[in-house]
C-alpha cells in the first residue's frame, strides 16, 4: 500500500473538493468587499464597546456570507456548545416546547437541556424533545406527527454526527427538512448547529430555509487563524432575542468590548473556504488509508461527506487508543505529549482527545477524540495543511 497510489484514487473527489472551495472563496471575498472590509476595523475596544467597529463589522460580514439577515459574532462566546445554548435560552419562554429532529443533541448539551437546579432548559419548565433519524435521514412521518401535537417554539437539527454512528446531514437534507417543518408548523424557528460543516458545501442552512445556524470560531469558520469565538447567524428577529439573552434585554449587541485586534478574526474567515478543503482532503485520505487496512471508515470515501469529520470504527478501545496516540504524535505541538481517556467536562464517558494544535482545542487543526465506549471510534477531523495530513497517513500505513 502506497500513499501516492491511494493519493490517486481519490483524483476526482479532491478535483470536487477544490470546486467547492473556489466557490466560497469567491462568496467570502464578494462579502468582504460589499461589506467594504477596512484596516481600521481590527483595531481594538476597551469598556463597554460602544462603536466598536471590529465587532459591528465582522457581525455584518459573517451575516453576508452567511445568506442571514444578521450575525452575532464575539470572542467571548467560548465554544459551539456555548453559541447553542444562548440561541436556546433566547428563543424559548417557559411552558415552551423544543424538538430536536435529528435525535438526541451532542453531549455537551444535555445539561443545557435537562436537569433540575443546574439553570437547564428543564428548569425553567422547558419541555425537550427528540426524534431519532431513520437510517441517516429524517423520520418525517414521526415528525410530522410530534410537530402537529406539540408545536415547538423550536425546531432542532444537528448538522454533524458529534458521538454517534452516523453521516452528517447534508444541505438537500436540511433543505427539505426546513420545507417540511415550515409547512406543518410555519411559527416554529428552525436551528441548525452548523458546527464542522461550514464551507463544507456551497450553500450553508440559513441559504436553504433555516432560521438560525450557529458554529465555533475554533472549527471551520475560523479558518485555523481565530483563536477562540463563536457566532449566530440568521433571521434579524431571532438575532435581536438571542443578543438580548447574550448580554441583556437593555443592552443587546450596543456593548461588548476585545482589547486584542479582531484582525485573526476576519483572516479566519477569509483562509476558512481553503482551510477547510485541506482537511477535507485530508479527511479522505486518512478514510482511504484505515479502509485498506481493513477498518470501517463513516461516511466511507466513496460517499460524499458534509462535515469535516470522519469516524473511524476499530471495535476495540486498546486500537482507539494507539491511533488517537499516534496523531498526537505527529502534531506540531505537544508531539511529545501522550493523551490518555480522562474525565472530559460536559462528557458521560472517558474521552480520550488528540489536539497538538496552535489554538487549543480547535478541531480545524489536525485532531481526533473519541469516548472510550463500544464500537470505539475515533473520529478525526481538521487539518490546516494538506501536507500535513499525508505526512500523518504515511505513519499510520506503518504503525496502526
Amino acid at each position: 500500500m502506497k500513499i501516492n497510489d491511494i493519493e490517486k484514487s481519490l483524483s476526482n473527489s479532491f478535483a470536487e473538493i477544490d470546486d467547492i472551495a473556489f466557490y466560497n472563496q469567491k462568496k467570502v471575498i464578494d462579502a468582504f468587499r460589499e461589506c467594504r472590509i477596512s484596516n481600521s476595523m481590527f483595531s481594538c475596544s476597551t469598556g463597554y464597546g460602544y462603536d466598536d467597529q471590529g465587532r459591528d463589522n465582522l457581525a455584518r460580514l459573517f451575516a453576508k456570507i452567511f445568506g442571514a439577515e444578521k450575525a452575532l459574532i464575539s470572542p467571548i462566546i467560548t465554544c459551539g456548545t456555548h453559541a447553542i445554548s444562548i440561541s436556546l435560552y433566547g428563543l424559548l419562554r417557559p411552558n415552551d416546547v423544543m424538538l430536536s429532529i435529528t435525535g438526541k443533541p451532542y453531549d455537551t448539551l444535555t445539561d443545557t437541556l435537562y436537569g433540575k437546579g443546574n439553570g437547564s432548559l428543564e428548569d425553567f419548565k422547558i419541555k425537550v424533545e427528540q426524534v431519532d433519524l431513520l437510517e441517516d435521514d429524517i423520520d418525517y412521518n414521526s415528525v410530522q406527527k410530534k410537530l402537529k401535537k406539540l408545536k415547538p417554539k423550536v425546531v432542532y437539527l444537528q448538522r454533524s454526527k458529534g458521538y454517534s454512528l452516523r453521516k452528517a446531514l447534508s444541505i438537500s437534507q436540511i433543505q427539505k427538512a426546513c420545507e417540511f417543518v415550515k409547512k406543518f408548523s410555519p411559527k416554529s424557528w428552525i436551528l441548525v448547529d452548523n458546527c464542522y460543516g461550514e464551507f463544507v458545501e456551497k450553500l450553508e442552512p440559513t441559504q436553504v430555509g433555516a432560521d438560525v445556524v450557529m458554529g465555533s470560531l475554533i472549527k471551520n469558520a475560523g479558518g485555523g487563524i481565530a483563536p477562540t469565538g463563536g457566532y449566530i447567524a440568521g433571521k434579524a428577529e431571532a438575532i435581536d432575542l438571542i443578543s438580548k439573552r447574550f448580554t441583556c434585554p437593555s443592552l443587546s449587541t450596543e456593548v461588548g468590548s476585545y482589547e486584542n485586534s479582531y484582525r485573526a478574526f476576519f483572516q479566519g474567515v477569509f483562509m476558512a473556504p481553503h482551510t477547510v478543503s485541506q482537511a477535507m482532503k485530508g479527511s479522505l485520505l486518512i478514510g482511504k488509508v484505515m479502509e485498506e487496512k481493513g477498518y470501517k471508515a463513516l461516511p466511507s470515501t466513496d460517499e460524499k461527506n458534509s462535515d469535516i469529520v470522519r469516524s473511524i470504527i476499530f471495535n476495540d478501545a486498546e486500537k482507539l487508543i494507539k491511533f488517537i496516540q499516534t496523531i498526537q504524535k505527529y502534531s506540531p505541538v505537544d508531539s511529545f505529549a501522550i493523551p490518555f481517556p480522562w474525565d472530559m467536562p460536559g462528557y458521560n464517558d472517558q474521552v480520550i482527545m488528540a489536539a497538538g494544535t496552535f489554538v487549543a482545542g480547535s478541531s480545524i487543526e489536525l485532531s481526533c477524540d473519541g469516548p472510550i465506549r463500544p464500537p470505539y471510534i475515533a473520529y478525526f477531523q481538521g487539518g490546516l495543511t494538506y501536507e500535513h495530513v499525508k505526512m500523518v497517513a504515511e505513519k499510520l500505513i506503518n504503525e496502526v
